[in-house]
């Protein structure tokens, strides 16, 4: 392949606040682009009715949480009221070695704490139409999308991350 054609990959940070879509722009970018992974949240709270480990969440108890926390297995982690979720960094980075697309949807906060372990990472807000939240003037964004037509969003987040596809090569036109 030339390296023309195969542009570094990264992880792509979505942030996306409540209400501005994002569950739904994962999903349609993903359904877009299949071969864009994403990461299954690391998470304490109880299995609800019809969620699967491995495939909904990866469930575990309080203890294991903390034992990968203090083993520096998460490449982030939070509160979400009284249990906790996190990222698991060794997947990630497997996929981003073998030249796998990464989109991790997250809160700010989480975004943050991503961009300063993997700071090549690509952040990008979602937000809802004319109501760029405050937080957008304080964190350098590398795009910022407004959820007015779900067709453009999606389209513009797929042309972001596929900035980092390893792509195939394609033929040069001659002459």
């Amino acid at each position: 392949m030339d390296d023309e054609a195969r542009p570094a990959t990264r992880l792509t940070v979505l942030v996306s606040p409540f209400g501005a879509g994002g569950e739904s722009v994962v999903e349609s970018v993903r359904a877009r682009s299949p071969s864009v992974w994403t990461p299954i949240t690391l998470t304490t709270r109880p299995r609800r009715e019809g969620e699967l480990d491995g495939v909904h969440r990866h469930f575990v108890a309080p203890g294991e949480f903390d034992r990968r926390v203090a083993a520096g297995e998460l490449l982030e982690w939070s509160w979400f009221g009284a249990h906790r979720r996190g990222t698991e960094t060794a997947p990630l980075r497997r996929r981003v070695a073998a030249g796998q697309p990464v989109l991790l949807p997250l809160d700010l906060d989480g975004a943050l704490l991503v961009r300063s372990v993997w700071p090549e990472a690509g952040l990008v807000l979602l937000h809802p139409p004319g109501r760029l939240p405050a937080m957008a003037a304080t964190v350098a964004f590398d795009r910022r999308l407004s959820h007015d037509r779900t067709e453009r969003v999606i389209s513009e987040l797929v042309g972001f991350i596929g900035s980092s596809f390893l792509a195939p090569a394609r033929p040069r036109p001659r002459g």
